[in-house]
């Protein structure tokens, strides 16, 4: 019976490789990559230019940071925020006051509940907020990342057109896409990580590679506090990607998903 289970076992994991080949096998990562990695930093924290900046430039790769209009690290340190993306790293949209499902989270205020807003209250305060970013990088077009991985207003209405409508990709969560066939670049999925080893970092992009896909990283705090990745596993995890370079594809959200979206195998409706 242990033999038939594992036999069953081999088949299915066979066949998923199979497909993912035969579904990828018009997708092509330029130069050859076998696949993409983006770093994205959420909530714009002083950690991310205290710590995870001078690690990224140390191994030359760029990231995306996605910050929320109201924070003081943002408020505090405008010339920083212009100057890395002078340097190629991206600066996204992550709302002004990072509204989530009070439903969900208990530490939401009722302002800034989903459940409180309107399509038209969340349209404005991400167009809002894009006007701030622009006086900030002088960049008209940029990414959307998803506070708290949220898309739905007033309980049940998702606000992904909205966000169609405002910028070029959105990120959200979910596991690693087995293709490329109709990726909606909308609504990316990503990884929240949260006290993880860099062998657990490093494992999470080798399973892409052995999709032919992406893997989107979703980090928090670098060095230190909430959903924290240590200085020492984000290292771990750009070491790998350096050494292995012609397999990886490492850019911002932005370059990345601006590439998947003119690919003909792909779909962002």
């Amino acid at each position: 019976m242990k033999k038939i289970v594992l036999c069953v076992l081999v088949i299915i994991v066979n066949a998923a490789f199979l497909y993912s080949q035969e579904t990828n096998k018009n997708f092509k990562w330029p130069e050859n990559k076998k696949a993409a990695v983006c770093l994205t930093f959420d909530d714009g924290q002083d950690s991310h230019l205290d710590n995870a900046i001078p690690l990224l430039d140390r191994f030359n790769m760029k990231a995306t940071f996605y910050c929320p209009g109201n924070k003081e690290a943002v408020h505090n340190r405008i010339s920083e925020w212009k100057k890395i993306v002078e340097n190629g790293h991206e600066l996204g949209n992550h709302s002004l006051f990072h509204p989530c499902d009070g439903k969900l989270f208990d530490w939401v205020r009722p302002e800034y509940d989903l459940n409180n807003y309107s399509l038209e209250q969340i349209r404005m305060e991400l167009y809002t907020a894009n006007t701030l970013f622009k006086a900030i990088d002088g960049k008209t077009d940029r990414t959307y990342g998803y506070p708290c991985s949220n898309f739905k207003v007033q309980g049940d209405t998702t606000y992904v057109e909205v966000v169609k409508e405002l910028f070029s990709a959105a990120r959200s969560d979910g596991p690693i896409p087995n293709s490329m066939e109709n990726i909606d670049t909308n609504f990316m999925p990503s990884w929240c990580v949260e006290s993880h080893t860099g062998k657990e970092l490093i494992a999470y992009v080798i399973e892409a590679k052995e999709k032919g896909t992406i893997a989107t990283f979703m980090f928090h705090s670098v060095g230190g506090g909430y959903l924290n990745v240590s200085n020492e596993a984000l290292q771990e995890l750009l070491v790998y990607l350096k050494e292995n370079e012609q397999d990886y594809w490492v850019d911002t959200f932005f370059n990345v998903t601006k590439y998947i979206s003119s690919q003909d195998i792909v779909t962002t409706e």
